[in-house]
């Protein structure tokens, strides 16, 4: 028998989801963001579970050519363009569009002589000071890719950092926008998934929803993924493998963190770090058992976990313990661990099997 532990996708609830983030952004088309590897789901157990999105959105090259070679004909854009004249050339072959973000990545497009015109994504910086070009020069950056002939359409772009907290929000990024495309009337992407849900007005051509997609909030416990109608993508899920009889003063666990005040049962739960559990969680992290609520207990090694079954007398060996996922949102472990729910999801390890709520097993 195999260790228990298993990560189930649920396509039901990826279809849900997008579909939600469509109708609230009526009037928009929605680019379903599918980096690494669709934030831990398997690009194509996501891709197969919401054939019908309008595009895709990815950083690596390698899995646009993933979606292709298995029959998507979406659009899908390159957030970070492409890194070299090879992929610029093989992005025109294969008609992926492209950020264009510095004066490399533009200077880049200048030199090449392509197959075949591509899409042109504007990136613009308007706050956040990670990629873009100063906003202001969009008016000239625009003249400069309208004369180059390997430019098929521009679309202008930019990325908001606190969309996510309604006490910065985004009109000073908006404002910054606003007031330096004005006139060029061209069509405009700008919403992730906080400004998707948070914010109407930012809506405009394409939306870009990466992790309302898969079921968590971008907002954390303020506004939580089930108030928001969003439906967990991914369950993680093992079993207990031990039980401990604990007396008052005994120690659960390496360093000793966690000492029993009263007489305890402890679960041992095949579950560690090397399955992408946070190590950090601290005693107190929720987890399910049985069905149940309770809490792990001391400290998360690499291949165990140990959660409390004291008030539990029905739990014992082979009890089942999800981690996170339908039962148990994966914001209120992420929160719990000091986190957020991306990095749980995308630190789900290789050696975890992985299936399909339709039973068909993957790790794409």
């Amino acid at each position: 028998m195999p260790r228990p532990i298993l990560a189930t996708i649920h396509a039901d609830a990826l279809r849900h989801n997008y579909h939600v983030l469509k109708a609230g952004a009526a009037g928009s088309r929605a680019f379903a963001v599918v980096k690494a590897n669709a934030y831990g789901h398997g690009l194509l157990n996501v891709a197969a579970a919401i054939s019908d999105a309008d595009g895709f959105g990815t950083v690596e090259f390698a899995s646009a050519l993933r979606l292709r070679d298995a029959g998507y004909h979406q659009p899908i854009l390159l957030l970070e363009g492409v890194f070299d004249a090879d992929e610029l050339h093989g992005a025109a072959a294969h008609d992926f569009w492209l950020a264009v973000h510095d004066e490399a990545s533009l200077a880049r497009l200048e030199a090449q002589r392509l197959a075949a015109p591509v899409q042109v994504f504007l990136k613009l910086n308007t706050g956040m000071n990670r990629l873009g070009f100063p906003a202001e020069q969009a008016p000239a950056l625009v003249a400069r890719l309208q004369g180059n002939p390997n430019v098929a359409g521009i679309t202008l772009m930019a990325h908001f950092a606190t969309a996510d907290e309604p006490a910065k929000g985004i009109q000073a990024q908006m404002t910054c926008f606003n007031a330096a495309c004005a006139g060029l009337q061209l069509p405009v992407t700008l919403a992730n998934s906080a400004a998707t849900l948070a914010y109407p007005h930012t809506h405009q051509d394409w939306v870009r929803p990466g992790i309302a997609l898969y079921g968590s909030s971008p907002f954390g416990l303020a506004r939580t993924a089930q108030s928001l109608d969003l439906q967990a993508a991914m369950t993680l899920e093992s079993k207990i493998i031990g039980v401990q009889e604990l007396q008052a003063g005994d120690a659960v666990g390496y360093g000793a963190t966690f000492v029993a005040e009263r007489s305890m049962r402890i679960g041992t739960v095949a579950c560690g770090y090397a399955d992408g559990y946070p190590r950090h969680a601290p005693t107190g992290t929720p987890v399910v058992v049985a069905g149940q609520r309770s809490r792990l207990i001391g400290r998360v090694s690499m291949d165990m976990l140990a959660v409390d079954i004291t008030d539990l007398p029905q739990a014992g060996v082979d009890s089942p313990v999800e981690l996170w996922g339908r039962q148990l949102s994966i914001d209120e472990v992420a929160a719990a661990a000091g986190t957020i729910g991306y990095e749980l999801m995308c630190a789900v390890a290789p050696r975890v099997p992985m299936q399909v709520a339709d039973g068909m097993l993957a790790r794409s």
